[in-house]
């Protein structure tokens, strides 16, 4: 079942490339009688993932449509593989076929760059995770994406996390004022993190009780020292490294001893993947 989100996102990706008028080429060349089967096949390495999204731009142009799925979510292919089977009315197929891809595409993509920083960061104790900087829309289908690749999720939104930046440090006058205030009204399932940027701001957030501490965009040698003073003070606290990290650089960082690294590369830098729908 589609959410209410994704189906006004996939109608607007609809109208957006059929305006209304429908698809003028498949109109004119193609009997409205003819029906066709095509496979969906990897043109490189991906992990698999959004397929119900995908399924439902189907649905949406034409419900006698059928998608039957040959690799799981989750599950890898290499370039040649068939990813999926598709029949139906052979105008219908061709009005989605842009579409369909298009959401495909890219939540293959997020799971493959998740499996390659799920990869680099082996044998560490360290977990890789998403943020909020994703495609606007498709957060859920994105989140799950990194889920398939083999990493995690950090807040989904602004609504289940308190996470104290800068900004609100600013605001509130202090850390110990902007956790205690937080900590005053907030329910008693809510973490608590506070963005530091050097050790006065760690050993700040300590002293005010912080459950997670983010060390942001610090190198692995100052995030290593940091990270053993808050183990010897606070051996209980959540420890995470954020900003600029790449895949380039995450192992070094998860080898800083955190739990947790947060990174931004796993949806906006996720390079585009090449699939191809080809009419058997």
């Amino acid at each position: 079942m589609i959410d209410s989100l994704s189906l006004s996102l996939i109608r607007l990706a609809l109208r957006e490339d059929l305006a209304g008028h429908g698809d003028l080429t498949s109109r004119l060349t193609i009997d409205e009688r003819a029906r066709a089967t095509a496979r969906v096949v990897a043109r490189e390495e991906v992990v698999v993932s959004g397929t119900p999204l995908a399924t439902a731009v189907l649905a949406e142009v034409d419900g006698a449509i059928d998608l039957d799925e040959v690799v799981s979510e989750g599950e890898g292919a290499t370039a040649g593989d068939v990813i999926a089977r598709i029949s139906g009315p052979a105008r219908s197929v061709l009005s989605a076929e842009r579409t369909f891809l298009n959401f495909l595409a890219r939540t293959c993509a997020v799971a493959t760059q998740a499996r390659r920083f799920a990869r680099a960061v082996e044998g560490t104790s360290a977990t890789v995770v998403d943020t909020r900087k994703t495609t606007p829309g498709l957060r859920l289908w994105e989140k799950r994406a990194v889920r398939h690749g083999g990493c995690g999720n950090h807040r989904f939104g602004l609504f289940d996390l308190v996470l104290i930046k800068d900004n609100h440090i600013s605001a509130a006058g202090s850390v110990r004022g902007a956790v205690s205030r937080a900590r005053a009204t907030a329910p008693f399932c809510v973490k608590i993190e506070v963005e530091v940027g050097d050790e006065a701001g760690l050993n700040e957030a300590l002293e005010a009780g912080a459950d997670v501490v983010m060390l942001d965009n610090l190198s692995p040698e100052i995030t290593r020292l940091l990270v053993a003073r808050a183990r010897e003070r606070a051996p209980g606290v959540l420890l995470e490294a954020s900003g600029r990290i790449s895949l380039q650089t995450v192992r070094a960082v998860a080898e800083t001893g955190v739990d947790v690294i947060s990174t931004s590369a796993l949806t906006v830098g996720a390079p585009h993947v090449d699939l191809g729908l080809d009419f058997v």
